[in-house]
C-alpha cells in the first residue's frame, strides 16, 4: 500500500511538472506569435475548419477562400500572392478541428505550436526506439537539441505545418509493425494520409510488403481506416474529394516550385522540365527495384527500404516542399544508428560532425539564399542538400542496415 501511495505521489508530481512545462511553453509561443508574423501553413487550415464549424461553409468554397484571404492579408489575395486555400483532405479536421473552436487566432496558433513541438519531441524519442540507437548522455542531449532546433523543425513550428504530426505518426506506425501491432499500424498509416503527398509512396510500399508477407491485418486496418475517414467527410460534404482536387490544382498554379523538376525549370527554362523527368524515371526505377528486393525480407530490410522510399518520394515528382522535409529525420537517425552499430563508439565523432554540419549548414544555406517577394520565401535550393546526403548515406550503410543483427529482432507473420 505504501508503494502505491508513493507511485501515486510520483505520478501527481510528474503530471504537475509536465503541465507546468506545457503551460510555460504555450505562454512563450503566445508571446512569440503575438509579436511575429507566421503560421502561414496553419492559418488557412484553421480558417477553413473554423468557417466550416461556425458557419457551415465548405473549406474549399470561394466564400471561405475570400474569408481566409481577408484574415491573411486584410483583403482578397492578388494573383501573384499565396491564395491561402484550405487544400487539405476534409478528414484533416480531425486534427485542425479542436483548434478551430478557439476564436483568437494567436491563441490557437500558440497552442498549435505547442502541439507541434511536443510531436517533434515524441518523434525524436520514437526514432531512437525504432532504430534501437543508444547514444551516450552528451550526444543524446545534443540529439534532442538538434531535433527541436534544426532548420526543418523550426520552420515547421513557425509556419504551423502539420507535417510534425505526420512525422510522429510514421515512426509510430513503423514501430508498431515491428512489434506486430498491425491493426494499430494500419490506423496510424491511414492518418498519415492527412498530408497524402508526403506518405503516399510509403503507404504503397507498406501495402506491397505486407501483402507479400501475409500481413493481412495491416492492410485491412489501413484501407478500412482510410475509407472510414473519406466516408466520414462525405457525410458532411458529399463531393469533398472533387472540391479538394480542384483546390490542389489551383495550389500548384500559385505556389513556389513544388518538385525538383519545377525548381530546375525555374533556373533553366529550356531543359529544366526534361531534367525533372529524368530524375523521376531514375528514382522510380531505383525505388521499384528496391521494393522488389525487399518484398519477402525481414524487418531490417523493410525499414531501410521504407526510409529510402521517404527520401525518394521528395524527388520522384510528387508535389511537395522542402518545408515537409521534417519526415527525413527518420532516415537520418537510421543512418546514425547503423553507423554506431557497425563502428561502435570509436567513430561516434562522425555522427557528431554530421549532426553539427547539418544543423549549421541548413540554417546558413537558408539564410544566405532567402528570397523576398511579397514576403520572405525559402529558395528552391533547399530541395537539394538533405535528400542528396541521405540518398548517398543510405546506400553507404545499405549492406550493414539490411543484414541480420543480434541487436534487432524481427517480426514476421
Amino acid at each position: 500500500m505504501q508503494l502505491n501511495k508513493q507511485n501515486l505521489f510520483l505520478v501527481i508530481i510528474f503530471f504537475i511538472l509536465v503541465s507546468g512545462v506545457l503551460i510555460g511553453l504555450t505562454w512563450a509561443n503566445y508571446y512569440f506569435a503575438s509579436r511575429n508574423p507566421g503560421g502561414n501553413d496553419f492559418l488557412p487550415r484553421w480558417g477553413g475548419a473554423r468557417f466550416f464549424f461556425t458557419e457551415g461553409l465548405s473549406p474549399y468554397s470561394e466564400t471561405t477562400a475570400l474569408k481566409i484571404q481577408t484574415l491573411f492579408y486584410g483583403r482578397a489575395a492578388k494573383s501573384n500572392e499565396d491564395q491561402a486555400l484550405f487544400v487539405y483532405p476534409l478528414y484533416s479536421l480531425v486534427f485542425f478541428g479542436p483548434f478551430a473552436l478557439i476564436k483568437d487566432f494567436v491563441m490557437a496558433r500558440a497552442l498549435w505550436m505547442t502541439t507541434l513541438e511536443v510531436c517533434i519531441l515524441l518523434m525524436a524519442i520514437l526514432c531512437l526506439r525504432l532504430t534501437r540507437w543508444h547514444p551516450g548522455v552528451v550526444l543524446l542531449s545534443f540529439y534532442f537539441i538538434f531535433a527541436l532546433l534544426w532548420y526543418n523543425s523550426i520552420r515547421t513550428i513557425i509556419n504551423g505545418n502539420i507535417v510534425a504530426i505526420v512525422a510522429l505518426l510514421i515512426p509510430a506506425a513503423l514501430l508498431a509493425i515491428r512489434l506486430g501491432q498491425d491493426g494499430l499500424a494500419g490506423v496510424l498509416l491511414a492518418l498519415t494520409m492527412v498530408k497524402p503527398q508526403i506518405s503516399f509512396l510509403l503507404v504503397i510500399f507498406v501495402v506491397w510488403w505486407a501483402l507479400w508477407n501475409h500481413r493481412w491485418r495491416l492492410v485491412g486496418w489501413m484501407v478500412g481506416a482510410l475509407i472510414c475517414l473519406i466516408l466520414l467527410g462525405m457525410v458532411f460534404i458529399p463531393d469533398w474529394p472533387l472540391q479538394n482536387l480542384r483546390e490542389m490544382q489551383r495550389y500548384i498554379g500559385y505556389s513556389p516550385p513544388t518538385t525538383v523538376g519545377a525548381a530546375f525549370a525555374l533556373w533553366w527554362p529550356s531543359v529544366g522540365r526534361q531534367l525533372g523527368w529524368v530524375l523521376t524515371i531514375l528514382f522510380s526505377v531505383i525505388v521499384v527495384g528496391e521494393w522488389w528486393l525487399a518484398h519477402r525480407k525481414d524487418y531490417r530490410w523493410f525499414l531501410w527500404t521504407a526510409c529510402l522510399t521517404l527520401v525518394a518520394s521528395q524527388w520522384i515528382g510528387i508535389t511537395t516542399d522542402p518545408g515537409n522535409f521534417l519526415i527525413l529525420f527518420i532516415p537520418l537517425i537510421l543512418i546514425f544508428a547503423v553507423w554506431e552499430e557497425h563502428w561502435g563508439n570509436r567513430r561516434r565523432w562522425v555522427i557528431w560532425v554530421m549532426m553539427i554540419a547539418l544543423f549549421v549548414g541548413l540554417w546558413v544555406l537558408f539564410l544566405s539564399t532567402l528570397e523576398y517577394t511579397t514576403q520572405p520565401m525559402q529558395s528552391p535550393v533547399m530541395f537539394f542538400p538533405l535528400p542528396i546526403f541521405l540518398f548517398i548515406a543510405l546506400f553507404w550503410v545499405r549492406k550493414w542496415a539490411i543484414q541480420p543483427s543480434q541487436l534487432h529482432n524481427t517480426v514476421t507473420k
